[in-house]
């Protein structure tokens, strides 16, 4: 089992940045991480996804070049450096977690694929 713990969601402007975090426990040791986001009335969405390893990434279209997945296997954490926001960036995002099952370098982007998910944090951004 995983538990996963966001933060760092809230309140800004368009062309401002934010920075969430997820801080996972439990069994942690192999996952591949991903976020997602939903907004109201929509289904939830690939946001980023990162490998074990953190040397393979992968990211959705709307948000290449602008968002940063990380993480810090010591801390047990993931990161999402958000700059350049939109409006069109509002939602509740969520971090998700999976076991690799092919190695250290694999990533995610299905949602369906990760069985582990946080309780989400919500992010308004502001034109």
């Amino acid at each position: 089992q995983v538990q996963l713990v966001e933060s760092g969601g809230g309140l800004a402007q368009a062309g401002g940045s934010l920075r969430l975090s997820c801080a996972a426990s439990g069994r942690t040791s192999g996952n591949a991480m991903g976020w997602f986001r939903q907004a109201p009335g929509k289904e939830r969405d690939f946001v980023a996804a990162i490998s074990w390893s953190g040397g393979s990434t992968y990211y959705a279209e709307s948000v290449k070049g602008r968002f940063t997945i990380s993480r810090d296997n010591a801390k047990s954490a993931v990161y999402l450096q958000m700059n350049s926001l939109r409006p069109e960036d509002t939602a509740v995002y969520y971090c998700a977690a999976r076991f690799s099952d092919f190695g250290a370098t694999s990533y995610y982007t299905d949602v369906h694929q990760y069985p582990y998910w946080g309780q989400g944090t919500q992010v308004t951004v502001s034109s």
